[in-house]
């Protein structure tokens, strides 16, 4: 392992400096330009291969960019602080109060006791569903930790080999396919988002991505559900209402969550969003994201310290355990987007990508969704869809259509590889509970992925506005 290491560390910096090189002497582009696409490749290999840390990778550009006079720090900071960094920022931090507060969990079991009763099949459905609601306000990685202990309670109680399989991928599709929905529900969503801004200027809210994200989640989950549950029938009861009362957090918790969803889902619609009506034009999901937080820093919980002192709902202790490695690598892959764009690599990409207007879209998102697909399976789709939004996004304006023609598939497509452990946090979660093996995995997941291309393709093309895009 050690030997494959070094051997990708190599094999990176070697194809950097040649690329560097043939960009140089062959396409005659400036020094800029040329160390732009050198570092690109550099981290889409060190990413890929995971030869580094990732979030190592995503500094880089922080460290090449302004020796090389591509980009100066305060470029730089603008793109690792950029405002979608925050909103993620936030949505982890409300996670975590979720979890410590066993909201969350509460929810999960509020819903598998109202859908997953009487039969196998609804049991499955219940576990399917269930994540798949969490994971569009909190982390697909938390929702599907919280729910993988429940399922194997239920499959003890049960002791059925057929139910395994299934209730098990339930959980994790659940949780890939719910976070789809929402812009905070998965890290490829905030990636494109944010990409997608910098390259066009135009903003995606809350509301605009719903309008794509919540049909093809819909859909996936329906296909999922019937493809997972064929075979079922077997009456069953699992335990899903031993939890107790309810206590003041949990309520204070998923009001805050609650009032959160509403403000995001309405600062832009209808008739311009609460925004527009206060006068507000400088508040973003962000903005809103960061209140909440500040506020459960501010709510008693309803419990106390050891000192007698009020807790609140969210403490420093629990707030800083969030994956700062993901927001690293979105600041690293927002500041190679930037680089393209100041560089002019971006339109020179487009430039000699120009032939694609010849290709039906139809099929042109097919082939980009199957491709994000089946390259995330032995990829991070984190990874993947940072490597990929910028040049997809001026492959998109070759081929004349507005950027996000080709990155809204590609972000979608990377939530759905179902077939390996490596390709999604929740197939690995599911696969590290030694219930279930890669067999049963690949030959479940296979057909989804083939479904989830097809399904992301007709939404995408009959639903998206491919000239004019999803952003305001």
């Amino acid at each position: 392992m050690q030997h494959f290491r070094w051997i990708a560390i190599a094999a990176g910096s070697v194809l950097a400096i040649i690329a560097y090189g043939v960009c140089t002497a062959t396409f005659g582009v400036s020094h800029p330009t040329a160390v732009t696409a050198a570092v690109t490749l550099l981290c889409g290999v060190w990413w890929c291969t995971e030869a580094v840390p990732i979030p190592v990778t995503s500094l880089v550009p922080f460290v090449v960019f302004p020796f090389a006079g591509v980009l100066d720090h305060g470029q730089l900071a603008q793109a690792y602080g950029d405002k979608f960094v925050l909103l993620f920022l936030a949505g982890f931090m409300i996670s975590r109060a979720a979890e410590r507060s066993e909201s969350h969990l509460r929810v999960s079991h509020g819903m598998m006791h109202l859908l997953g009763t009487g039969s196998q099949r609804r049991v499955v459905l219940g576990f399917l569903l269930a994540p798949a609601f969490c994971s569009m306000w909190i982390s697909n990685t938390a929702t599907a930790l919280i729910m993988l202990p429940v399922a194997i309670a239920v499959l003890q109680e049960q002791k059925d080999a057929k139910l395994s399989a299934p209730l098990l991928l339930a959980v994790a599709y659940g949780s890939s396919l719910g976070g789809m929905a929402t812009i905070i529900g998965t890290p490829p969503n905030g990636v494109f988002v944010s990409i997608y801004e910098q390259q066009t200027g135009r903003t995606v809210d809350f509301f605009s991505w719903l309008k794509i994200g919540v049909p093809v989640s819909a859909l996936m989950l329906v296909v999922a559900g019937a493809w997972l549950t064929r075979g079922l029938g077997k009456a069953v009861t699992p335990r899903t209402d031993q939890m107790g009362p309810w206590t003041p957090a949990q309520k204070r918790v998923l009001a805050i969550i609650a009032g959160t969803a509403v403000l995001w889902m309405t600062r832009s619609a209808p008739f311009g969003g609460w925004a527009a009506w206060l006068d507000m034009p400088m508040a973003h999901d962000a903005t809103v994201g960061l209140a909440a937080v500040v506020l459960m820093f501010l709510v008693p919980s309803g419990e106390v310290d050891s000192q007698g002192s009020p807790k609140p709902l969210l403490d420093w202790e629990t707030a800083h355990d969030i994956p700062w490695g993901i927001l690293i690598l979105f600041g690293g892959g927002l500041a190679i987007a930037k680089a393209a764009e100041v560089t002019g690599l971006s339109q020179s990409i487009g430039n000699q990508l120009a032939m694609l207007d010849g290709i039906h879209p139809a099929l042109l998102i097919g082939i980009v969704c199957l491709t994000v697909t089946f390259l995330t399976e032995v990829t991070s789709n984190m990874a993947t869809t940072t490597l990929l939004m910028p040049i997809l996004g001026a492959a998109s304006v070759g081929a004349g259509f507005d950027a996000s023609a080709l990155m809204i598939p590609a972000t979608l497509s990377a939530s759905c590889a179902f077939m390996l452990p490596v390709a999604t946090p929740p197939n690995a979660i599911i696969f590290g509970s030694d219930q279930i093996t890669i067999r049963e995995m690949v030959k479940a997941g296979f057909a989804l992925n083939l479904i989830g291309v097809v399904v992301i393709t007709a939404v995408c093309y009959f639903v998206l506005d491919l000239k004019s895009g999803i952003g305001n």
